[in-house]
């Protein structure tokens, strides 16, 4: 008797417990990715990171060697000023300070800075520019996070309800399946267009990037991770590229679509029936009533979609529907004939 009362005990507890355990289980295994994701990346590139010091030293010490008339203490004084310098954005190897705050590359900066992808290439020198950074970002990252949802929902319309709704009728296959195969396809678009064919062309305007480079550009800018070590046009010569401005506005355009683009398709993703549910797993509401309301959701979608093929039909053929004027006329005529056939059965 105690141990089925005992099993009893703990299955009332888990079905009572059982969002909490869930999200638990969710934060440990987060904790997990984090803390293995450090370690293959501390196990990867710390031995890079001990060769570039070796090699800055042995480069260093080599400077020092061959030219005795400068001390140590002068060449780290001037180290020190150039990286400084190139916090900033000014690089002591190509100097050329007109493309870091003319008006394109200025709106270059204002679309890294309000989309969240910040690459920190280029940043306020002065004062006054950090200070208005920070109320010029404090209005302008809400502002344009509700103009992106804005986009957003309206592309949303146009690329995945209508189409899934179209095929979902035409085809008589169950609205979750057919947002599973449309979610695909439109992320493997999404990636062709987005990523594969982007970073082609950037290797083939940028010399010193390979693919893997310009690919690894590509998704850390439209995911506005931006760390900032790729930026194009900061190599590029007047020969090489004789309209710098156009190349940096079209790489802001692209920038700003993609990320559109990108978030359509994650917002795609996230209204799936099947991520609905999941999702729910890790909510403190009542479970019970959440399963029976995401069971219920493609019967829902069904059913929207049945009332829209019946106002479909009824807008179709409103025009066989007589008006109001019409009817009235109608009783007009045939207000007589009854009366007088009602005068005939009294006489």
């Amino acid at each position: 008797m105690a141990p089925r009362w005992t099993d009893g005990r703990c299955a009332r507890f888990l079905e009572r417990h059982n969002s909490g355990l869930n999200f638990a289980l969710l934060a440990v295994a987060y904790v997990l990715y984090l803390l293995a994701g450090a370690g293959i990346f501390s196990a990867v590139e710390l031995p890079y990171e001990r060769e570039l010091r070796r090699e800055l030293r042995a480069a260093r010490d080599d400077f020092l060697g061959n030219n005795t008339c400068v001390s140590d203490a002068r060449l780290e004084e001037l180290l020190a000023r150039a990286l400084q310098a190139n916090n900033y954005g000014v690089s002591v190897l190509t100097n050329d300070t007109e493309r870091n705050w003319d008006f394109v590359s200025s709106l270059f900066f204002t679309s890294t800075v309000l989309t969240t992808t910040g690459y920190g290439h280029t940043v306020p020198l002065s004062d006054e520019g950090k200070a208005f950074c920070i109320f010029y970002s404090l209005f302008g990252i809400p502002v344009t996070l509700f103009f992106l949802s804005a986009v957003v929902q309206r592309i949303m319309v146009l690329v995945s309800v209508r189409p899934v709704s179209y095929f979902h009728r035409r085809w008589a296959i169950s609205r979750s399946k057919l947002s599973v195969i449309h979610a695909a396809c439109l992320a493997v678009l999404m990636i062709v267009l987005l990523l594969i064919i982007p970073a082609l062309i950037f290797v083939k305007l940028e010399k010193d990037w390979n693919f893997l480079e310009s690919l690894y550009f590509c998704f850390i800018s439209l995911t506005t991770i931006g760390l900032g070590d790729y930026v194009p046009g900061e190599t590029h010569s007047k020969d090489d590229n004789p309209h710098p401005q156009l190349y940096r506005l079209a790489i802001t355009v692209y920038l700003l679509l993609g990320l559109i683009c990108i978030l359509v398709v994650l917002e795609t993703c996230c209204e799936l029936p099947q991520m609905r549910r999941l999702r729910q797993r890790f909510y403190k509401e009542n479970i019970r009533e959440l399963d029976s309301e995401t069971t219920n959701i493609i019967d829902r979608e069904r059913t929207s979609d049945q009332l829209n093929d019946v106002s479909d039909v009824m807008i179709d053929n409103i025009s066989a529907i007589p008006s109001v004027s019409e009817q009235a006329a109608s009783l007009r005529q045939d207000t007589p004939v009854s009366g007088s056939a009602a005068n005939k059965k009294l006489r």
